[in-house]
């Protein structure tokens, strides 16, 4: 009979236990665990959006930009880029990877022509260094580096000289101005670091990369001069779809310095090309 009441009494329990909740030690902790869960989990959410570049940001995939740019080196512009990367196998396949995914490329015309195939040279991401890339060109915070079928030029701070205008050898330095527009040569932003990150952001800029000795006055492209005509030449426009504050010389992300004043005097360098003390 023993036996028999104690399995009855384990069966009633059980019975009873049915449906009713389970009470967990600790008051609200697991609660205010699950709540912690969730916020996070949104936090992330909203910061992964926030990462993606904005594609409503111009330059979009319907906008068709063209800039000017140039490379100079000590006293003199370098040639044009060479090549549109728009030449294909003989399967129909596009031989530039740089340009199949980024849309951006050249017409031996020092003119960028910026109509993006992809996010990758859209928004916040329309920079310097996709142009450059699709090139082969090699810019780091001292050296810039041609490649092979642009000439092989290689100027780099310390190694390569320029001449100043009493013939002696002098450093050179390497600085980006980008110009606010093609025909606007005092409104500029002047880096000297994070080259490949200066932006694009509105058609019909300019871009100087210069390797120069100090105090060499910022000077447009040669190809600003007829923007306009090979902008519409090659389609799109070429005007200005946003406005900046004339004279400012701060890119966000950048290390800037002032820009050179038009007022202030400059070191002038002689007409000699760079030599070079190192290979």
């Amino acid at each position: 009979m023993g036996k028999a009441s104690s399995a009855k009494k384990v069966a009633r329990l059980a019975q009873k236990g049915k449906g009713r909740k389970v009470r967990f030690q600790g008051g609200t902790l697991f609660p205010a665990l699950i709540v912690g869960i969730a916020v996070f989990g949104a936090a992330l959410i909203v910061y992964s959006r926030a990462s993606i570049p904005n594609q409503n940001t111009p330059p979009t995939v319907e906008d068709h930009w063209h800039a000017s740019y140039g490379f100079y080196a000590c006293d003199q512009w370098l040639p044009d880029l060479q090549g549109n990367k728009e030449e294909q196998d003989s399967a129909g396949q596009l031989l530039s990877e740089g340009f199949r995914r980024t849309g951006i490329h050249s017409h031996d015309d020092g003119v960028m022509h910026w109509h993006p195939y992809s996010s990758e040279a859209t928004g916040r991401n329309a920079k310097l260094g996709v142009f450059l890339d699709v090139y082969g060109i090699k810019l780091s915070d001292t050296k810039l580096e041609m490649p092979a079928d642009q000439g092989g030029a290689v100027y780099e701070e310390g190694e390569t000289k320029c001449t100043d205008k009493d013939g002696k050898s002098v450093d050179g330095e390497l600085v980006v101005y980008a110009f606010e527009s093609f025909d606007t040569p005092d409104k500029y932003t002047t880096s000297i670091t994070n080259f490949k990150d200066v932006r694009l952001t509105q058609d019909g800029m300019a871009f100087a990369i210069v390797f120069a000795p100090a105090g060499t006055k910022a000077e447009l492209p040669l190809s600003a001069a007829s923007l306009p005509e090979l902008g519409a030449a090659d389609g799109g426009s070429t005007g200005q779809t946003t406005t900046t504050v004339a004279g400012a010389t701060t890119i966000p992300g950048e290390t800037t310095v002032p820009s050179v004043s038009t007022t202030t005097a400059v070191t002038t360098v002689a007409p000699a090309g760079p030599t070079t003390t190192a290979g």
